[in-house]
């Protein structure tokens, strides 16, 4: 697998996110200094030799990470929405990490805007610092956390996510899977009754569809990577139901936005045309459809009379969109 920023002749180039879905990212990333017990105690106490260092760093992170662009060649310039520094010391230790958190509803994600604010902050204080001590040692510059995107999610510590296989469907024993996103069907306090209808009018329309569907709470970043993993896993169509209306906890659209590349609207469209003939309320649902590589991801309402009228508004597509996807030709 070569680079993503060099291109076929091995020239360096910016990687084109033009056709990725605008979602929300998130990412966390760490510095760490190493330094006599003596000369942190005096950084914290703010009477370094020239002023309160630790203040200064958490500024020179947040005005770096918004500046990353302009000190990554190859980086492309995001509009930000939240950075946060935060400081950790041990004072018997002498260590010191700096923490920085970088959110951004963008085309691509965050991780180098972390990366760069936390390696300024950490380099802040080295400057500041440097009259007390000389062989301050900065280390562990490294990425904890990482949240939207085709990619998926990371943690530090966890393990990897293999590369998806080259043959899609290999790994997938299903090409096609219902997914109910109910706090509470999880919990077992209210039987499921539309992942079941979901399943069978699936099957009944040739889909080779798993017999029995994922129920999941309503929690959007356990949805986001439970997305990206059926997708890499190599099931075709993803069908969600529940979690697209306005309250605080609906929260299936963004989690399918973090996971996608791209959006597909014109399916959304027509499911709330199709629900508005038969209620007001369809305006209200904000379901998506989107693809993660090969995968349709399609959010269908959590009421069973609204799931399967907007399926039956879809359903005479899926298979052509499904096949588009694999670079199929259109009709």
């Amino acid at each position: 697998m070569k680079p993503s920023h060099l291109a076929p002749d091995g020239a360096p180039r910016m990687v084109d996110v033009g056709d990725k879905a605008v979602s929300a990212r998130r990412a966390v990333a760490e510095a760490s200094l190493r330094m006599r017990p003596e000369v942190l105690g005096t950084l914290l106490a703010a009477g370094g030799p020239k002023g309160d260092a630790l203040v200064v760093a958490r500024l020179a992170g947040i005005a770096a990470a918004k500046r990353t662009a302009e000190l990554i060649p190859l980086a492309h310039p995001i509009p930000l929405d939240v950075v946060e520094v935060e400081p950790t010391a041990d004072r018997d230790a002498g260590t010191l990490s700096f923490r920085a958190e970088v959110r951004a509803t963008a085309r691509t994600g965050v991780e180098m805007e972390a990366l760069t604010g936390a390696a300024v902050a950490a380099l802040t204080v080295y400057d500041m610092a440097k009259a007390l001590q000389r062989d301050i040692v900065i280390e562990r510059i490294r990425l904890l956390e990482k949240e939207g995107g085709r990619s998926g999610n990371y943690r530090a510590g966890e393990a990897t996510a293999s590369p998806p296989p080259s043959n899609p469907g290999a790994a997938a024993q299903h090409e096609a899977v219902v997914v109910v996103v109910s706090t509470r069907a999880a919990a077992g306090t209210r039987p499921d009754t539309v992942g079941p209808q979901l399943v069978e009018r699936l099957a009944a329309e040739g889909w080779n569809v798993a017999p029995e569907p994922t129920v999941l709470a309503d929690d959007e970043s356990a949805l986001s990577r439970l997305l990206g993993e059926l997708a890499d896993r190599g099931y075709r169509l993803v069908i969600t139901t529940g979690g697209t209306g306005l309250t605080p906890t609906d929260r299936t659209p963004e989690a399918t936005n973090r996971a996608a590349d791209r959006l597909v609207p014109g399916l959304a469209e027509l499911m709330r045309s199709a629900g508005l003939a038969s209620t007001p309320l369809a305006a209200l649902s904000r379901g998506v459809v989107a693809a993660r590589a090969m995968t349709l991801i399609v959010n269908l309402p959590g009421s069973p009379a609204g799931a399967m009228e907007s399926l039956d508004a879809v359903r005479p597509v899926l298979r052509h969109a499904v096949d588009q996807l694999a670079g199929g030709d259109h009709y």
